[in-house]
């Protein structure tokens, strides 16, 4: 066969482009116990030539060289040539390609059919060479009969694994052909509703006098659904897009209080809005940084420690998701980092607005409201986590919301409509005392202070907002997938006041217990309630109950 292919080669004028990897030609070296492979010398070579066009001058006296067997002998051959490996190979592997009698390959001269021809009848002595030498121990008749047995014996599994095999392209090609994008992730998630809030009269502050007005207590039957779209360019970063539409009430409307909103309530109509544009990217090994113009929070980049966090699977009330005055607030755009100091503490810091796209009057980037926030993570082994925050934030008179709607009304601005200055602090912790149990809680501190003269107050004024809370999460109760939840704490409490006419008097205390089902990997339901006494920390108002049952479908 080979002597068949070399007969071919040499008489193929068409052959000439193989030069490119056949670049000179040898002499064959001999193989231990084999004959001796007829020899090729450059003049030799030369022979074959016309005239001026061999390795050597025709003519010349110089004799058959000695093999090559190391690229290196070739002076004028360098590691970042780029044939480099394919001589190498030549040399090295089958010992067919010697050089010039200096010691020089001379691989950018143009070479004639001649003496490619050469070149490759020397290589093809040598691979004939190595075949004869290896095939002296090549399968037998007998080897090949059993073979044959072998395989007609285990025709149905063969048929088996081929049939698999080829489900399988035949899945992936389909998969391939309807995927969604190379670079982004389509996921999603609806919850359908059923809710109800029940008691007595609607909520008033402290000192105000009874509403005498019911509170709407009919059951109600609503969604919310989200649209998401996750994108990495390099696949470490993230560009995050969302979309949703809803029309989950707001119980604080049929009770007179924010103490009794839902985590998970929004009412735009069910017209489709974009939620989120975020961009999550690395610094380093680090260092991750955040930018974002539409709907994120704090707790977007802060660790907020509670299983119970997630708005569609987790807590049922806007309260028990996490620290309202360390992670919630009303702003909405911004940049944030995060900083892996060692394995375990981790520096986050955030700076938020939430009117950063208009150019009015006390708006925009950074003359409206904002937050300049920062947490410092510490993680004690798998089993305990604790966070320390501390953060500063600005709102104009215009725009003041201090318990971000999960607090009094008292709470939400002290000092009526006056630009306010907060210092809020909080402290919050996690452990997981067993596989099945996990105790987490937070406590918030607000520091507010009036920046100029209102009806109310006087610039200067001050006032304490406190917050605390106690989680318990039984992951997998039951089954796989199950969470069983109850929160105990004290929404956000007006504790101490300059403006005498805006007190909390007494104390509200929020109950909540719920089981999330999961069905399968995809939908859950989780019925709960929870209950808030004294609302609006006042003694005079009738006790509110919340009831729910969250229908939960992602993908």
């Amino acid at each position: 066969m080979l002597s068949q292919l070399r007969a071919s080669l040499l008489a193929t004028p068409g052959f000439l482009g193989a030069a490119l990897l056949l670049s000179t030609a040898a002499v064959a070296s001999e193989v231990p116990g084999s004959a001796p492979v007829a020899s090729v010398s450059l003049d030799q070579i030369s022979e074959y030539s016309n005239g001026n066009y061999g390795f050597v001058q025709a003519g010349s006296s110089t004799a058959a060289l000695d093999q090559v067997t190391s690229v290196t002998q070739l002076s004028d051959v360098k590691p970042t040539d780029w044939a480099f490996q394919a001589l190498q190979s030549l040399v090295e592997k089958y010992g067919c390609i010697v050089g010039y009698p200096d010691g020089t390959f001379r691989g950018q001269r143009a070479m004639t059919r001649f003496e490619f021809a050469a070149g490759l009848n020397a290589c093809l002595d040598r691979i004939n060479e190595l075949i004869a030498a290896a095939t002296a121990d090549l399968a037998t008749k007998e080897d090949l009969a059993t073979l044959q047995r072998l395989q007609e014996e285990f025709a149905a599994e063969l048929a088996t694994i081929r049939g698999r095999v080829e489900n399988l392209e035949g899945r992936v090609a389909r998969l391939e052909a309807t995927q969604f994008s190379t670079t982004t992730k389509l996921s999603g998630e609806a919850i359908f509703s059923l809710g109800s809030a029940w008691g007595g009269d609607k909520a008033v502050p402290s000192g105000a006098a009874d509403s005498n007005i019911d509170i709407d207590d009919n059951l109600t039957f609503a969604n919310r659904v989200r649209l998401v779209l996750d994108t990495s360019f390099t696949g470490k970063d993230r560009l995050r897009t969302r979309l949703e539409a809803g029309n989950m009430p707001n119980f604080a409307t049929a009770t007179g209080t924010d103490m009794a909103r839902l985590g998970y309530d929004l009412n735009n109509g069910n017209d489709i809005t974009l939620n989120y544009l975020w961009y999550r990217f690395p610094i380093g090994d680090k260092l991750t940084a955040h930018v974002a113009t539409s709907g994120v929070g704090v707790d977007d980049f802060f660790n907020v420690l509670n299983p119970l966090e997630s708005s569609g699977s987790g807590a049922l009330s806007r309260f028990g998701r996490f620290n309202p005055l360390t992670f919630r607030t009303d702003s909405n755009a911004g940049v944030a980092f995060n900083y892996k100091i060692s394995d375990s503490v981790t520096l986050s810091a955030a700076y938020l607005t939430d009117e950063a796209n208009d150019p009015a009057d006390k708006k925009g980037l950074f003359n409206g409201n904002y937050y300049l926030g920062t947490q410092l993570l510490f993680g004690f082994g798998k089993d305990f986590k604790l966070s320390l925050n501390y953060a500063n934030s600005y709102s104009p008179g215009s725009d003041i919301n201090l318990t971000s709607s999960t607090g009094s009304a008292f709470g939400k601005a002290p000092f009526g409509s006056v630009a306010t200055e907060s210092n809020i602090y909080g402290v919050g912790a996690q452990a997981r005392i067993s596989p099945q149990f996990i105790l987490s809680g937070w406590w918030g501190l607000t520091d507010a202070r009036a920046q100029t003269d209102g009806p109310l107050a006087d610039k200067g004024d001050d006032a304490t907002l406190q917050t605390w809370a106690v989680t318990l999460a039984f992951p997998d109760l039951g089954k796989k997938g199950n969470m069983g939840g109850l929160i105990f704490g004290m929404p956000p409490k007006l504790t101490s006041n300059d403006v005498r006419s805006r007190r909390d008097n007494d104390t509200s205390l929020h109950i909540e217990a719920l089981y999330r089902l999961a069905l399968n990997d995809n939908i859950s339901l989780t019925p709960g309630v929870y209950v808030i006494t004294n609302p609006e920390h006042n003694s005079d108002n009738d006790t509110i109950w919340v009831g729910t049952l969250r229908t939960t479908f992602r993908f």
